[in-house]
């Protein structure tokens, strides 16, 4: 179940419910899922997509999604610290960006365009859309570990459109928890 901290209240929500409620608030689609067949962990990529293929066809159908891949990271991928770069810095996508978390931990930063950043802790049996436009980056927890079905509106996937704001340098790389505080915080 996600974890949704909003680091300007100090503030984190952990009931189901009020998770729901507030990501659509902000028009973050959140829910879990749950395989159609047993999954080892030692799956195939053709093998996660064939887990959840009902869930992902419905969801192809509602967002005009074209495209389903997974990504399985560790910390022992090459050129992980350079992937890791190019999304944990403020951006935006002219397409949804889409992630099932099949296994590991990680955390999206939301920057609304009203309203404070807030970070949405995610794990396994997650599913998260941030819609095109949405002002946010992504870190790996402190394990490093993530595994995840990507969805695609366009067969050559997204492009990040960098911000320069800086705003997501005030904010830990890692998952905290509830122990999790913006950096600004933590120096006053």
């Amino acid at each position: 179940m996600a974890v949704v901290t909003i680091p300007s209240e100090q503030r984190t929500l952990r009931d189901p419910a009020e998770v729901r409620s507030y990501l659509a608030s902000i028009n973050i689609r959140y829910e879990q899922w749950e395989a159609d067949r047993p999954l080892a962990t030692d799956a195939t990529a053709e093998q996660v997509l064939a887990a959840y293929s009902q869930q992902l066809e419905q969801l192809k159908q509602e967002g005009g999604y074209v495209h389903a891949d997974v990504i399985d990271v560790t910390s022992d991928t090459p050129g992980l610290d350079a992937m890791l770069a190019k999304f944990n810095i403020e951006h935006w996508h002219d397409e949804d960006e889409v992630r099932y978390i099949v296994a590991g931990r990680g955390i999206f930063h939301i920057h609304p365009k009203e309203g404070p950043v807030i970070a949405i802790e995610v794990e396994a049996s997650d599913l998260i859309r941030v819609p095109r436009g949405t002002l946010h980056w992504f870190n790996l927890c402190d394990d490093k570990r993530i595994r995840a079905i990507r969805l695609f509106q366009d067969k050559s996937g997204w492009t990040p459109h960098y911000t320069n704001s800086a705003v997501d340098r005030n904010y830990q790389p890692v998952c905290w928890g509830p122990r999790y505080i913006p950096l600004q915080a933590a120096s006053k």
